[in-house]
């Protein structure tokens, strides 16, 4: 089954998200296109819940995570009926949702190298 086929509607996601995947895509027209297509839709103001993702990140220190992965945490407790959708699933098995819930992933298959 292919990855796509299991998402629904627009993926939500935020700046931080976006600027990571430019980068490792290096191209932020990919970014653009998706965003014009509707496919990927930014839905996270990180100035509203700054007090919240400062927490995660003292939270998780321990883990080093970047602002992505504590803003992806921050929008799982926003939007509780949505997958998180990442390539990082040793760190958002670790990762919980209003402290305590397990965050629903999604995760591509593993490429045998």
């Amino acid at each position: 089954m292919q990855l796509a086929d299991e998402l629904s509607g627009p993926a939500l996601t935020c700046e931080a998200v976006l600027a990571e995947t430019a980068y490792h895509l290096r191209s932020v027209n990919v970014v653009f296109e998706l965003i014009e297509a509707e496919l990927i839709l930014p839905a996270f103001d990180l100035n509203s819940n700054l007090t919240h993702v400062q927490e995660l990140a003292m939270r998780y220190a321990d883990r080093k995570p970047d602002l992505a992965d504590l803003c992806l945490v921050r929008m799982s407790e926003l939007f509780p009926d949505r997958i998180v959708l990442t390539t990082d699933e040793k760190d958002f098995r670790i990762y919980r949702r209003n402290k305590r819930d397990v965050i629903p992933l999604l995760c591509p298959p593993k490429s045998r190298r």
